[in-house]
């Protein structure tokens, strides 16, 4: 695990002259602009049981998971990106050029004392467990210096992340929560009719790709990580989404965990119709790639004969569709694209 520092480097990220209070809540408002402040400052937002105000649009964010960089860099913030951290995958397409220009500070979880030292006036994260105690650093850390934090809805609202592993959905997730992340970061960094565009962009995406799509008698997998003991799809992150706008079932609905580990024997035995697969370029678990994943699928004496083996009905997918992230809806497009070649959708 990366290490957590103690705090450091304070009075420089003081002179930030960013505030971040810390209460309860949901939803997000923006505050009046005070006298002297930049038009429509300080904002503040509802975040995760936190209230952040930011005093003045960020120069010098570090992003610390993918799937926030990328909303960012598709908002066209690369400029105001000091660093980033934590990929799992590929930039996303078209995102190329803007990310090159930002420094990667570590392909995983960084330490808090990489973070620091870009003397951030603003750190954003996917994942709960990024900005807590075996993650980069606690928030409280980062708030003591003064220095906002925020992180993605998708991974707060309507989860309970206090037990183990990726934590449990009490309620289905909708892409309502990775459009709200879209506006919240785009109120944040004062360009607020980007955000709406963006999201414009990617819900007609998802209409254009399920259109008059029924999938109601296909069943799938969605297997992220690891051969030994592999993160399957429970029934109401990401993949729940993408399977709900198609019509589509997921064999393991009946478990709210959002990637518990499952057996492959009981995998077999529910025998999926088509497998979608995370095709990762990270180095953390076994069977990152979906080449790796394959192998294993087509030797494994477990798996080989199941019917989605047998007929090679694979769907790859980055690790940051199958995550609740602007990608997801890539994740919508690509398991519709894949149904129809294989006949299961009409």
């Amino acid at each position: 695990m990366p290490s957590i520092a103690s705090p450091v480097r304070t009075i420089a990220l003081l002179t930030a002259g960013l505030v971040l209070l810390t209460a309860c809540g949901g939803g997000t408002s923006n505050s009046a602009a005070k006298s002297g402040s930049a038009d429509g400052y300080p904002v503040t937002l509802k975040n995760c049981g936190r209230t952040v105000t930011v005093e003045s649009p960020p120069r010098r964010a570090v992003s610390v998971d993918q799937g926030s960089t990328e909303i960012l860099l598709s908002l066209g913030l690369a400029d105001r990106l000091a660093a980033t951290a934590t990929w799992t995958d590929p930039v996303m397409k078209g995102l190329e050029k803007a990310n090159a220009e930002v420094p990667r500070i570590a392909d995983n979880r960084p330490s808090s004392e990489k973070v620091l030292d870009q003397e951030p006036d603003f750190i954003s994260a996917s994942f709960e467990s990024t900005l807590a105690k075996g993650g980069v650093a606690p928030r409280e850390q980062f708030e003591e210096l003064g220095v906002p934090t925020y992180v993605s809805p998708a991974d707060c609202t309507g989860k309970d992340n206090s037990g183990g592993g990726d934590g449990a959905r009490t309620e289905p997730l909708t892409m309502d929560s990775v459009y709200g992340e879209v506006r919240d970061l785009a109120r944040v960094f004062g360009v607020q009719e980007r955000g709406d565009t963006l999201v414009a962009r990617l819900r007609a995406r998802v209409q254009k790709a399920t259109g008059s799509i029924d999938a109601s008698g296909a069943t799938l997998l969605y297997w992220f990580s690891d051969s030994k003991a592999p993160y399957l799809a429970g029934c109401c992150g990401a993949p729940g989404i993408i399977t709900g706008e198609l019509g589509a079932k997921n064999v393991f609905d009946d478990t709210h965990e959002e990637w518990p580990q499952i057996s492959w024997e009981t995998v077999a035995d529910r025998n999926p119709d088509v497998l979608v697969i995370g095709d990762l370029t990270r180095k953390a678990q076994t069977a990152e790639s979906a080449t790796k994943k394959i192998e294993f699928l087509e030797s494994n004496p477990v798996t080989k004969n199941m019917d989605a083996v047998r007929h090679k009905r694979y769907i790859l997918l980055s690790g940051q569709a199958m995550n609740p992230s602007i990608r997801t809806v890539e994740g919508v497009e690509r398991v519709a694209a894949g149904l129809r070649t294989f006949g299961l959708a009409g």
